[in-house]
């Protein structure tokens, strides 16, 4: 099988810090080749190195045996290398079609006018290969999350890639849109395309790739074919020690309800939903990307308006009319989309972590910036944050990173309901394993924790119970109290069929 593509001794550095340190392997053509890493380990670098973003300090490419040295992503996507990131890039008020073909529209030879015709019939003939049922001529931001993450794989495939980089695609999907996607891919490397898939999920690595990579702070650590690493290598292999489990164990007493939702309804979004979390307990809540999981968790946060229905918190009655009024009520939340709701991604790690508290660092209205200092320092210690400095932008911080950073936030308080939305997506195995045990402690002091997630083994080993929503209402709560929930039981109840 010939080499698509070759990595010789990339080195990138950032001032004094080095990103990436001579870092060589190659991908093979006709295959799927994953990349792995803890955020942070390079892995987004080496990307923007091939997509052109970056230009490494020393070091070179190989595409098909050419010498290949991008200057530009409009020179990679030339070259026939796309890459898919991991956060959606799409024009919102833009049709799907204009969005697939931004920058190379169809345009009359005379005026210079865009042949709409053109684009349509183009746009539905992509989609039609690729199996996509997405209205073409609908705007981008009208679409879910899933639907606009399958638009952004549609717009990189109709460039005729020789190279394409998948950067987390399944983290919005649902799992028959990720079985969608895997054929799809199947079908790209028996054409002879190579595609880079960068997931932390251990699941879909060995499910779908032929070949695994490891980085580790910036160098690489090994290449393994799939069939020849067990997974327990592979996690020492990217976090450089064993892990003593993957999901720590559960040692916490059920206590009385702190959170009952009875019969709660938002228009277009949930209906008649009723459940209960008690102190100490991890329910989980899952379903299908639309089902209306993340709604019941910004209703009860008082972001989502209530046409019917209570909620009773901590003895405080809701529906609560705003986030400040939930959190007078002991709720904190995590939202799901970190970059776009939870951080000002420009300001400083130390104004992000102190955001929620600013009455706790300041004084007649104005901060003390040494207790600003002090207040995240303890926070960044307590919760192991990565950091390059407390004043550096908290978007230079890895996925990972600024997961804790968020989480570290919210906990500086004792709150005793805590809702989480999707708390380990797009985070290293490394990160995870931290996170669950920060859930774990969590229950062993009291609190109640409404845990919303997509990834179903991470679901049946962190929760006590697990209520699973179809298509805006409730479709069951299943007992998990000895984890032995299947992963068939709760999909079974996704979507809309009767559990056994």
């Amino acid at each position: 099988m010939s080499t698509r593509l070759r990595f010789e001794n990339i080195t990138k550095t950032f001032g004094g810090v080095i990103a990436l340190r001579n870092v060589s392997f190659d991908i093979a053509q006709g295959t799927v080749h994953a990349i792995v890493g803890e955020n942070g380990a390079g892995k987004s670098t080496l990307m923007k190195i091939l997509a052109g973003v970056y230009q490494p300090n020393s070091g070179s490419m190989r595409l098909d045996d050419t010498p290949y040295q991008p200057r530009s992503p409009h020179d990679a996507m030339q070259s026939g290398v796309s890459i898919v990131h991991q956060e959606l890039a799409l024009v919102p008020h833009l049709t799907v079609a204009e969005n697939v073909y931004l920058g190379r529209l169809p345009t009359t030879r005379i005026l210079g006018t865009v042949r709409y015709s053109a684009l349509r019939r183009n746009t539905r003939a992509l989609f039609d290969r690729l199996q996509l049922d997405i209205p073409i001529g609908a705007s981008a931001g009208s679409l879910s999350v899933a639907q606009q993450q399958m638009v952004e794989i549609a717009r990189a495939l109709s460039l005729e890639a020789r190279v394409l980089v998948l950067d987390e695609p399944s983290a919005v999907l649902t799992p028959r849109e990720v079985s969608s996607l895997f054929k799809f891919v199947r079908t790209l490397v028996n054409s002879g395309v190579a595609v880079l898939y960068i997931s932390h999920r251990m699941d879909e690595i060995f499910e779908l790739a032929e070949t695994v990579t490891v980085l580790r702070d910036g160098a690489h650590i090994s290449t393994h074919a799939v069939a020849d690493v067990t997974r327990a290598q592979l996690i020492r292999d990217t976090v450089g020690h064993e892990l003593s489990a993957q999901f720590p164990t559960r040692n916490s007493t059920i206590g009385e309800p702190l959170l009952s939702v009875n019969a709660l309804t938002a228009a277009r979004r949930f209906r008649n939903v009723s459940l209960d979390v008690h102190a100490g307990e991890v329910l989980g809540l899952t379903g299908l990307v639309g089902s209306g999981r993340s709604s019941i968790a910004r209703a009860i946060f008082g972001d989502v308006h209530i046409t019917a229905g209570s909620i009773a918190a901590c003895g405080a009655a809701g529906p609560f009319r705003s986030p400040r009024a939930a959190c007078r009520a002991h709720i904190a939340y995590v939202p799901e989309d970190r970059k776009r709701e939870g951080f000002l991604l420009h300001r400083s790690l130390r104004e992000n972590l102190t955001l929620g508290h600013l009455k706790d660092v300041s004084q007649a209205g104005v901060i003390n910036r040494r207790s600003e200092r002090a207040t995240a320092r303890t926070l960044a210690n307590r919760h192991r944050i990565k950091h390059g400095g407390l004043d550096a932008p908290i978007n230079r911080l890895s996925g990972g990173n600024q997961q804790k950073a968020l989480i570290a936030r919210w906990l500086r308080d004792q709150y005793r309901i805590i809702l989480l939305d999707e708390p380990t997506r797009g985070v290293d195995v490394g990160a995870k394993a931290e996170i669950y045990g920060l859930i774990n402690d969590l229950a062993q002091r009291g609190a109640a924790i409404l845990m919303i997630s997509s990834e179903l083994p991470e679901v049946i080993a962190m929760c006590d119970r697990i209520a699973v929503m179809y298509e805006g209402r409730l479709a069951g709560i299943l007992d998990n109290a000895d984890r032995a929930v299947t992963q068939e039981r709760i999909m079974t109840l996704a979507v809309g069929e009767v559990a056994t």
